[in-house]
This record gives C-alpha cells, sequence and structure tokens, in this order.
C-alpha cells in the first residue's frame, strides 16, 4: 500500500487532532506529521518550510472553524506562497451547510470536503487518490 510522507493536520479540537494521528498510524497512513491548532500557526510555520523546500507537507486536513485565523482565512493565505511541489488540502469539517460546499470548489488545491470523523475507509480513500 502506498504511504503518505509527511502529512498536516490544521484543527483546533484536541479530541479529533489525537483522534486523528492514532487512526493515521494505526493505518500506517503517513511516515510522520504535522500538527497546527489554528490557520496563524499554520502559516506561521509553513510559509519558510515552503519557500525551503523543506520536508513539505504531502496533504493538509483543514478544519474551518477555529480561533485566531480559520480555515478559510488560512487558505486565502496559503495560495499566495509560492511552492515547488503540489500540496493537496482535504477540508475536514463537521459543518454540512452547503455554502461551504460552494466556496471549497473555488480554491484549486482543494481536493475534497470530508464531514468528520475521520474513518480508516476515508484515509485508504485519500492514500489511493494520492
Amino acid at each position: 500500500m502506498k504511504k503518505i510522507d509527511v502529512a498536516c493536520i490544521i484543527d483546533d479540537d484536541p479530541i479529533f487532532v489525537f483522534a486523528t494521528k492514532k487512526l493515521m498510524q494505526l493505518t500506517e497512513f503517513c511516515n510522520s506529521f504535522m500538527v497546527f491548532h489554528n490557520g496563524e500557526e499554520a502559516i506561521n510555520h509553513l510559509r519558510p518550510i515552503l519557500m525551503s523546500g523543506e520536508a513539505i507537507p504531502d496533504i493538509i486536513l483543514l478544519d474551518l472553524n477555529m480561533p485566531v485565523m480559520d480555515g478559510w482565512q488560512f487558505l486565502d493565505a496559503f495560495i499566495e506562497i509560492p511552492s515547488s511541489k503540489t500540496i493537496t488540502i482535504y477540508i475536514v469539517s463537521s459543518s454540512k451547510n452547503p455554502s461551504d460546499f460552494e466556496r471549497a470548489k473555488q480554491y484549486g488545491q482543494v481536493n475534497n470536503y470530508i464531514i468528520k470523523p475521520v474513518t480508516p475507509e476515508m484515509l485508504h480513500s485519500i492514500i489511493e487518490s494520492y
């Protein structure tokens, strides 16, 4: 089975982060992961990594509703950062609002919109489409 090298989780919910990391380990989804608790923290850490080309995440699991900088604000800032590598973003949210689904389609980097919780089947599907 294929494996993601570096996965990035951007979510403020510690229970979701813990469960997703555990699930990633159990399914051997990735070699390593980065975790950020809001969009601003993620941008501040990812910007220099993306610009240097070092240890760039292959995929990002992005929550929408977070304090400080939400997922939409993160996306708007993220797409402005030059990168030599394409990073696949999956929005992972509890929001079932149709306007969120439509808004996500406006971002070319967003591969899919996943309703929480993440399941082993979803992780396998992500690997297969990667």
